[in-house]
């Protein structure tokens, strides 16, 4: 992947009008970009922050306004071209241009593929009956926002993150709500079983009931709604809505199709740049270097989205490549906090700091003495120190890290 210069005046366009994309867009402006920038969405929604979906929007103490990344006025004032509610259908990397839903033709100097993912579909019987609903973007929320009250049951089809937020989100709201998880415990690939115990019994204390080991094998209807999930041992779960969580497809259609190099995502990368010298990709749908962990992955945060957004401006303004940074995620649930720093490839250890009953509690994972992940449970001390010691691969005392008399300043030390 070859570095290559830019015009002033060149014309970048950008395809996909997300977290990723927009911020992409607001960066070049902020390191000086003065050529033609056009944003192009499939939604009718200018950019907007996706994590309050499963939170704040569905319990109401959100609204449209205070989810946009940026005032409306902003993309006129800096002359960022939005087109909404199209969508791209084919690059040809020999004209520079792209084609469009609409039937339109579009030139790029430089392009910028921000097009996310999509939620994974469960392909059984039912799965497109009324009611049965997945949560990626707004309209997505507002469906569900209508679906879920006082005396409604809400199935959820799969136990990760995402699940468990609409969960906790249903219980504030009113309704009952089943967890649905075919592995023995939730979060199973994203967390420790320390950390899938502790929300487990969490949700159970707020009246979630949970299906664990449990395969779906349909939904079931009346009159072309949903009133059930069938589980793979015959019985089924009532409900009158649900919700499947149970993963993301990177929507890396259209570059594999231009002939950019894929890898579950499009491979790009430390300045976000694919294959091609003239196409970047950032967000939800690359494949990147994470160089603090010396391998390939795909990452699916805001974190993440604003990093390659940095590292595509800067490459294309010229500006000092930025930093590496460590990969971090958060999640809301009840009044529980949670943040993990890292990501534990490889890692041979586990320290908990704190006690999981008091619901303030971190859980480090180290290789060797060096620290590779920290997930925190209402402790931001223990994130930040934690952040800053995966960054800077300091030798870690882990007597230290377990013993919470002992300031997480001093084991950083």
């Amino acid at each position: 992947m070859s570095e290559q210069s830019y015009s002033a005046d060149a014309r970048v366009v950008i395809l996909g009008a997300g977290h990723a994309g927009g911020s992409a867009a607001a960066f070049l402006r902020q390191y000086g970009f003065a050529g033609p920038i056009v944003l192009i969405g499939d939604e009718p929604h200018a950019p907007y922050q996706r994590p309050p979906l499963s939170k704040a929007w569905l319990k109401g103490e959100a609204d449209a306004a205070s989810l946009m990344l940026k005032p409306a006025a902003f993309y006129t004032d800096q002359n960022v071209e939005l087109r909404l509610s199209v969508a791209a259908t084919a690059i040809d990397r020999a004209k520079k241009t792209v084609g469009l839903s609409d039937g339109n033709t579009i030139d790029y100097d430089i392009l910028i593929i921000a097009t996310g993912a999509r939620a994974r579909r469960l392909p059984i019987p039912g799965a497109d009956l009324y009611g049965v609903l997945e949560l990626r973007n707004a309209d997505d929320a507002e469906k569900l926002k209508h679906a879920i009250g006082p005396g409604k049951r809400l199935a959820v089809v799969g136990g990760g993150y995402v699940g468990l937020e609409v969960a906790a989100s249903g219980r504030a709201l009113g309704a009952e709500a089943v967890v649905i998880e075919r592995e023995a415990r939730v979060l199973a690939r994203v967390a420790c079983p320390t950390l899938s115990n502790f929300f487990q019994d969490y949700h159970r204390a707020k009246g979630v009931e949970f299906e664990l080991d449990a395969a779906v094998d349909a939904f079931v209807g009346d009159e072309g709604h949903v009133t059930g999930v069938r589980l793979a041992d015959g019985r089924v779960i009532a409900c009158d809505a649900a919700v499947v969580g149970v993963g993301a497809i990177p929507n890396d259609e259209i570059a594999g199709t231009a002939g950019l190099a894929l890898d579950g995502g499009i491979v790009v990368d430390e300045a976000a740049r694919t294959s091609d010298p003239a196409i970047f990709a950032v967000g939800d749908v690359t494949r990147r270097p994470l160089p603090l962990y010396a391998r390939m992955h795909r990452l699916e945060s805001v974190p993440n989205a604003l990093e390659q957004a940095k590292q595509v401006a800067s490459a294309i303004t010229g500006r000092k490549a930025p930093a590496p940074e460590v990969p971090w995620f958060w999640s809301d649930q009840y009044d529980l906090k949670l943040q993990i720093a890292g990501i534990p490839f490889d890692a041979d250890s586990i320290v908990v700091r704190g006690q999981p009953d008091s619901a303030k509690f971190a859980v480090f994972h180290l290789k060797g003495d060096r620290l590779l992940a920290v997930e925190a449970v209402n402790s931001p001390p223990e994130f930040m120190a934690g952040k800053m010691l995966i960054g800077n691969g300091k030798a870690v005392d882990a007597e230290k890290l377990a013993n919470d008399t002992v300031s997480m300043k001093e084991v950083a030390a």
